[in-house]
């Protein structure tokens, strides 16, 4: 009996390590696309990659009175565009944000963003186990004219 609870015991000692080990998020290649005269929004880009499967719930920026998670696609000859509430991140399996795809919505900025700025970015993940965390992230503006950076899109002929 004595070696039967020692093994239960060291099993469920396992289980909780297991378990209690938090995510491990790493934010790369952060950036910010510039703007023209006039632009009032733009977006943002960047490569997640997790220890563990979590969930992006929130993004959060001092230069915006609005961040958006965004995914857009195409729907037949449709470009479409709609906000998430939240995006799942795979374990070891870098998740991008690009023009085409995923990206964070800066919405009616304070000011105008200039090439070789920093914007701040808190990225806030909820793990599967319910526990909050966040990444805090400084993505440069880049140039419309570098080649990561494509021209503004027009949203106005996207559904949102």
């Amino acid at each position: 009996m004595n070696k039967t609870l020692a093994s239960l015991a060291m099993a469920s000692a396992l289980f909780s390590v297991t378990f209690s080990a938090a995510a491990e998020v790493t934010v790369t290649d952060a950036w910010v696309r510039g703007m023209v005269k006039g632009q009032t929004e733009t977006g943002a880009y960047m490569t997640i990659k997790s220890t563990e499967p979590t969930k992006l719930v929130g993004v959060s920026s001092p230069v915006t009175k609005v961040v958006q998670l965004h995914e857009m696609k195409m729907d037949g000859d449709v470009m479409t565009m709609r906000p998430l509430k939240s995006l799942a991140v795979p374990a070891d399996k870098p998740l991008s944000f690009g023009p085409d795809g995923y990206h964070i919505m800066l919405i009616d900025l304070k000011k105008p963003l200039a090439k070789g700025e920093s914007v701040p970015l808190k990225l806030t993940f909820r793990s599967q186990g319910g526990k909050k965390s966040s990444v805090e992230v400084k993505a440069e503006v880049r140039a419309l004219t570098e080649p990561s950076a494509p021209a503004p899109m027009d949203h106005a002929h996207m559904q949102h």
